[in-house]
C-alpha cells in the first residue's frame, strides 16, 4: 500500500478512537514536521504504522497534560519520539520552558519511557541519518527486525560496549561485561578485527594485539 493512503488510514483510525481534546490535539498537532517524519523516516524503516500513536498524551512532573509527537508502544519498549524545530525549541524558547522540557523528558524516562528527539532539519534534509539512528535504537529490542545488517547480536553488543567505553576495547573488558572466559573474549575481538569492524592496536613490542578500536562508522552495523 502506498504511503499516502496508509498514512491517511493511520490518522483517521486514531481520530475515530478519540474524543474531546485528544481528538482536537491530533487534528491541530499532526502537521508538516510530524507528517514528514512519517514519510521520510518511519515509513521507509518500518513500512507500517502498527503500535505508533500520534500526538500521544502523557502527564508531566507537575501533573499537567502534555502531547508528545509520537509514542511507539510495544511489549518490549515504550518509546517517545519528538520532532524539534530550531525555532520553537531553541531560538524562541525562554529559560523556564527550557527547564520544563528537560524535566519532562527526565520524568518520562523515570516512568519507563525512552525519549528520543530528531531535529526537523534532519528529518527534512537528512532522513537517512534519522533512519540509521532509529534503527540502532529499535535493534536493541527487535534484533530480527532489521534484516539489512547481518551482524550477530553478540557482535552488536561488543560494538555498543566499545562506544560506551569511549576508548580501546580489551579482552578483559569483554570478560567483565559478558562473563566470557579470556580465550573466548580474545577470539571474539579477533573475529571482529578480521571483519574490519575493529582495528588492532599493537603492543609496544609489536608482537601482540591486546587492544582494539572501532572503525569510524561501526554504528551502521547496529
Amino acid at each position: 500500500m502506498e504511503f499516502a493512503q496508509e498514512h491517511h488510514s493511520f490518522i483517521q483510525e486514531h481520530l475515530r478512537r478519540r474524543t474531546g481534546e485528544r481528538r482536537g490535539r491530533l487534528e491541530r498537532g499532526h502537521r508538516e514536521a510530524e507528517k514528514l517524519f512519517c514519510q521520510n523516516v518511519w515509513w521507509p524503516l518500518r513500512g507500517s504504522f502498527a503500535d505508533l500513536h500520534p500526538e500521544y498524551e502523557v502527564t508531566d512532573l507537575r501533573g499537567w497534560k502534555y502531547y508528545c509527537d509520537f509514542a511507539w508502544l510495544t511489549a518490549m519498549l515504550k518509546l517517545i519520539i519528538e520532532i524539534k524545530g530550531f525555532g520553537p525549541h531553541v531560538r524562541d524558547m525562554d529559560r523556564q520552558k527550557y527547564c520544563n522540557e528537560l524535566n519532562r523528558e527526565t520524568f518520562l524516562t523515570a516512568m519507563g519511557f525512552q525519549v528520543i528527539s530528531f531535529a526537523y532539519d534532519d528529518v527534512a534534509s537528512r532522513p537517512d541519518l534519522c533512519i540509521t539512528l532509529l534503527r540502532m535504537v529499535l535493534s536493541r529490542y527487535e534484533p530480527t527486525s532489521t534484516p539489512v545488517h547481518k551482524t550477530a547480536p553478540l557482535e552488536k553488543e561488543l560494538i555498543r560496549l566499545a562506544y560506551r567505553l569511549g576508548s580501546t576495547l580489551r579482552p578483559v573488558d569483554v570478560e567483565r561485561h559478558l562473563g566470557l572466559n579470556p580465550r573466548t573474549s580474545a577470539r571474539k575481538l579477533h573475529s571482529l578485527s578480521e571483519k574490519g569492524i575493529l582495528l588492532p592496536v599493537q603492543s609496544e613490542d609489536n608482537l601482540r594485539t591486546m587492544r582494539y578500536t572501532l572503525k569510524k562508522d561501526a554504528y551502521h552495523l547496529l
